[in-house]
């Protein structure tokens, strides 16, 4: 044998191989053949096992490396080996029939080649593996993000990205499934349903895939998007192995119907786009599912501008604390007021309803509850200052402060900084909708009433486990939602007026203030009197007041019509 022929062969060999990534790549064969040529191989075979117990019943799988085609009915050579996870290897290199028999230095460069070929071989396992880690959440065993956005590119590079659409999708309220049932089992039922959805889809680039938590991506064709968001109105799914119950699991969603390649730049756009119209639906809360559409695009901006301009606003004193009276139904006077903000901007009152839901996204919101309790705290210490009559006012807090391990101190320094009574401030928290949320809200609610700061449950009914919240809370105030309200009372026979009455019962049982909010007819107040509702707040009395206007309500002592 030729040493020069025999070491560039072998050059030759591992050169192709660190080319390859896939063990079952033809190549393999292409990549050995002078190789073996020279080492008067005929044949390589390739067995590997799960375990011994594997190899002794015989249950293997097994592949040919190369094959001159050549009968090889003479000397071998086998190696096996035991990879660090237990797997067995078995290298068997066949002499191929004609040649002379291998002598001692054909056999130590063979033995040289099977420790590469091995090398090789686990280096390309190693990369597979990598390759499916890569794409695939380890946690469902399933595709992840990477590989949407893959699928994405390949159909933007083929041209035919307009016959997709994408949905961004959560599964409603899975931590309390999770509660309910079990991580295991909630585990499982989430499996279960992506599985139904997994089983719509066809070929390779019609993909669910896991973003994270309980948040999901789908990439498939246009028509099967309404079955699909059909699945997501709501499927019952066993929670456990014996299908003996089931559970009923739906999805809030962001849907984005591809129209062609002129309308993105880049594939991130599909992604940027489907997920706005996602997080639309997801802060709007009565809506399963919104479309990504022009409309969409220009409040995104929208959105984007108020974000961006909220700092120096805020820096700038651009916001406003309006007053909107809380009206004693028997005394017909002002008995409190809410604090609402209203944002001044380029000469121009931009609606709550416009930036509260944007900054709600982060944490904007807790610097501007901040400074509206602030704003409060100042006009209270004026109004003592100078003598006038001073009533309790309530400042809203979003749940994102309740995160905040310090809120109630903040509460507090702010609140004493202005010298402020504390029998004048009232703190507004709307219903948790987790038990994480509803240890954090017992915290600050327990400690505020230390402090001798008034409580009230805003929005009382729409939330989660209401009377439950009531029972296990030290609460001064339950503010009724409108949805509670009757329209008017011709509704005496209907549910709604039968669960007002019964809610102002036991709210005054309970020695809870009980104010209705949203009042706007007389018929409405008729209905509160009469059922011995003594607080009421909304339009029939008066809108939220700029400051001047609520200081001379005050001043003037002013009665309302009742």
């Amino acid at each position: 044998m030729n040493t020069n022929e025999y070491i560039t062969a072998l050059e030759n060999f591992i050169n192709k191989m660190y080319l390859i990534i896939d063990t079952l790549d033809p190549a393999i064969s292409e990549s050995m053949e002078d190789l073996c040529h020279i080492l008067k191989i005929g044949k390589i075979d390739f067995i590997a096992c799960d375990n011994e117990a594997a190899e002794h019943i015989g249950l293997f799988k097994s592949r040919c490396f190369y094959d001159s085609g050549e009968s090889c009915d003479g000397d071998y050579i086998t190696r096996r080996l035991i990879t660090p996870d237990d797997k067995i290897a078995i290298y068997k290199v066949m002499l191929r029939d004609g040649s002379d028999e291998w002598n001692e230095l054909d056999r130590q460069r063979i033995e040289i080649f099977i420790s590469l070929l091995s090398t090789f071989n686990a280096r390309g396992r190693l990369m597979k593996t990598a390759k499916h880690m890569a794409f695939h959440d380890s946690d469902l065993n399933m595709y992840n993000l990477k590989q949407f956005m893959k699928c994405v590119r390949k159909q933007c590079k083929e041209e035919h990205i307009d016959e997709y659409a994408a949905i961004y999708f959560n599964l409603k309220k899975f931590s309390i499934v999770n509660q309910q049932i079990g991580r295991e089992n909630g585990t499982r039922v989430m499996k279960q349903f992506i599985s139904i959805i997994d089983a719509h889809l066809e070929g390779e680039d019609e993909v669910v895939c896991h973003i994270g938590g309980d948040n999901f991506i789908v990439l498939l064709k246009q028509n099967k998007l309404q079955p699909i968001l059909k699945l997501l109105s709501g499927t019952g799914i066993s929670i456990d192995e014996n299908m003996t119950e089931r559970i009923f699991i739906s999805a809030t969603a962001g849907v984005y119907i591809i129209p062609d390649m002129d309308s993105f730049v880049l594939p991130t756009d599909i992604m940027d786009r489907v997920s706005m119209a996602y997080h639309i639906a997801k802060s709007l809360g009565n809506q399963d599912v919104v479309y990504f559409d022009d409309t969409l695009l220009a409040r995104s901006k929208r959105n984007n501008d108020i974000t961006a301009s909220f700092p120096k606003a805020l820096e700038d004193n651009e916001f406003l604390v309006y007053y909107q009276p809380k009206i004693s139904l028997k005394g017909k006077n002002i008995a409190g007021a809410e604090a609402l903000s209203r944002w001044y901007h380029n000469g121009m009152i931009i609606p709550p309803a416009e930036y509260i839901p944007v900054l709600e996204q982060g944490r904007d919101i807790c610097k501007l509850d901040f400074y509206v309790l602030d704003t409060v705290c100042r006009d209270i210490r004026r109004w003592l200052d100078t003598g006038r009559k001073v009533v309790r006012i309530s400042v809203n807090l979003s749940r994102r402060h309740l995160s905040d391990m310090d809120l109630l101190q903040r509460i507090v320094d702010i609140v004493d900084k202005h010298n402020v009574p504390h029998e004048y401030i009232e703190i507004e928290l709307t219903e948790t909708t987790t038990d994480v949320e509803f240890k954090d809200l017992k915290r600050t609610i327990s400690g505020l009433q230390k402090t001798g700061i008034a409580t009230s449950v805003d929005d009382f009914g729409i939330g989660y486990s209401s009377l439950n919240l009531i029972k296990e809370l030290p609460w001064n105030v339950l503010k009724l939602d409108k949805s509670l309200l009757p329209v008017n009372s011709t509704d005496n026979s209907d549910q709604k007026v039968v669960m007002f009455k019964y809610l102002i019962a036991m709210a005054q049982e309970m020695g809870l203030e009980c104010i209705a909010e949203g009042v706007e007819t007389k018929e409405q107040v008729q209905l509160l009197t009469e059922n011995r509702c003594s607080l009421a707040q909304g339009f029939y009395f008066d809108k939220p007041l700029p400051v001047e206007e609520f200081e001379n309500r005050l001043i003037d002592n002013y009665t309302y019509e009742i």
